[in-house]
């Protein structure tokens, strides 16, 4: 027994160490999230804890850690917008009551087989909508509705933010807190001391606490005062169908960024690779809890999880750890929440929604992969123009066309010989309706007056609509000329 604690001291030093890392990331998370998710600061707290403490050690991955995620932050506040608080609880215990019976069907694995530029996409929308919301607060003003709306009001924000005034002082609180975020990694003997957002955050809390700036602050009620378990009302309108949408959103995405986290993550260490199953029902578990508890939902979040590997974590004691140490503050530090500025808070959600989006990887994207950034972009620009469900829904049908174009390749080899023998013709690949156009003007343009030899043994697939237009194009051509010759 000595000999395994002796044995095992390394590991636990490391995971103690690396537990106090992503503590200190997550908490301005936490909060941030909360904020701009239109629900109580100490909500986020709560679903931190449930992902450290109940997440942290079910099976599924070892390494990465779940919290309160900025991907799910605009569909949060949709919801809340639109059912209430109170609702809130119930649509995530039923996403995580799906999340669940997923896990328990084995179709974790099945999320790898995603479009990964539908997932690129959905994270850009979550960004650009992320980015246009929290601009209104980073200014400590109100965001006039949904992602176009925030979009067409920004003209008349910079303008009135340019006025000077609160909303003059607030914007340069959050500017200096995205500023502090972008250089702080760069001084890398104060980055290994202190994560960058709760470096940028401490510093925006002491610049307003000392020179006394009139910006709005994060409102505090307490932990136990922010907790509401859903009512028997909330969880009856479970049989809406609008609401059971905003569930199946809630799964799908926490769920898709969840096991794309852990691939990424699974790329960061040599240890044990995620069970994508077990990593689904963990996710599913969290996700019931923190709907139990009226918080916000759960995902795996790669910020802190890579802040978790980078920081030398060698097993799941270390995310667990990191629950502990969110709920000794909670308990004993409510009261710091209430000097930290809302600008600030915004700022780190600005620069969280911008690293969202494939800056780098979208030029070399469209340069060898044009179809997927046009996959991409398209989902994208659906999520910021209709909404979170419907746009991913519309890159997936985008995606599942352009798989099927893809697959659709047919081309015919034809050759004509000298004299009056026939032309032979021998269709190569996937004969499908995608390609009948191209297939049937190829056909047109046979020299009239001269029998064919048509070969179809070579085709992969021929569809029906093909060879309907096939026999018809004999039909008419027999009628004209000599019949072709169909072959096997």
């Amino acid at each position: 027994m000595n000999r395994l604690i002796v044995n095992r001291l390394p590991s636990l030093r490391a995971d103690f160490a690396a537990s106090l890392v992503v503590f200190l990331v997550a908490v301005p998370l936490c909060v941030g999230v909360a904020v701009a998710s239109g629900v109580p600061a100490e909500l986020g707290l709560v679903t931190g804890i449930v992902g450290g403490l109940l997440t942290g050690l079910l099976p599924g991955s070892s390494l990465q850690v779940s919290g309160p995620a900025a991907g799910l932050t605009v569909l949060v506040y949709e919801a809340v917008q639109a059912y209430g608080l109170g609702a809130l609880g119930a649509l995530v215990l039923a996403a995580g009551a799906l999340q669940l019976l997923m896990g328990a069907l084995r179709l974790g694995r099945w999320f790898r087989a995603i479009s990964v530029a539908v997932v690129q996409g959905m994270l850009a929308g979550i960004g650009l909508v992320l980015i246009a919301g929290q601009l209104y607060t980073l200014t400590d003003a109100e965001a006039p509705g949904d992602g176009l709306a925030n979009l067409a009001g920004l003209p008349r924000l910079v303008w009135e933010t340019a006025q000077g005034g609160g909303a003059a002082t607030a914007f340069a609180v959050g500017a200096g807190t995205v500023a502090v975020l972008v250089l702080w990694p760069r001084w890398k003997r104060a980055a290994r001391l202190l994560p960058a957002p709760l470096a940028a955050v401490l510093l925006a809390t002491a610049t307003v606490f000392v020179l006394d700036l009139p910006v709005a602050r994060v409102e505090v009620s307490g932990l136990l005062a922010a907790v509401q378990p859903p009512g028997l009302a909330d969880i009856g309108r479970l049989t809406e169908p609008l609401v059971l949408g905003t569930v199946l959103s809630f799964a799908l995405i926490a769920s898709a960024e969840s096991l794309f986290s852990a691939a990424a993550v699974d790329r960061l260490h040599d240890g044990p690779k995620t069970d994508y199953d077990k990593e689904l029902m963990a996710q599913g578990a969290g996700n019931a809890v923190c709907g139990v508890l009226g918080a916000l939902p759960m995902t795996a979040v790669i910020v802190r999880s890579a802040a978790n590997v980078q920081a030398g974590a060698r097993t799941k004691a270390s995310r667990v750890l990191h629950g502990v140490w969110i709920l000794l503050f909670a308990a004993a530090f409510p009261a710091a929440l209430g000097v930290v500025p809302v600008a600030a808070l915004a700022g780190v959600l600005v620069h969280a929604g911008w690293k969202l989006l494939p800056l780098r990887e979208l030029p070399q994207l469209w340069r060898e992969h044009r179809g997927e950034a046009v996959v991409l972009l398209v989902t994208a620009v659906a999520i910021v123009t209709v909404n979170m469900f419907e746009g991913v829904l519309i890159g997936l049908l985008l995606a599942v066309a352009k798989t099927a174009w893809d697959t659709s390749q047919v081309q015919l080899e034809i050759t004509v010989p000298d004299g009056d023998a026939p032309i032979r013709v021998r269709a190569v690949g996937n004969a499908t309706f995608l390609r009948l156009p191209k297939l049937l003007d190829q056909l047109a343009e046979l020299p009239p007056g001269r029998e064919v030899e048509l070969d179809l043994s070579a085709l992969r697939h021929l569809d029906h609509a093909c060879a309907t237009a096939l026999h018809s194009w004999s039909e008419q051509r027999r009628r004209v000329r000599p019949e072709p010759v169909l072959a096997s």
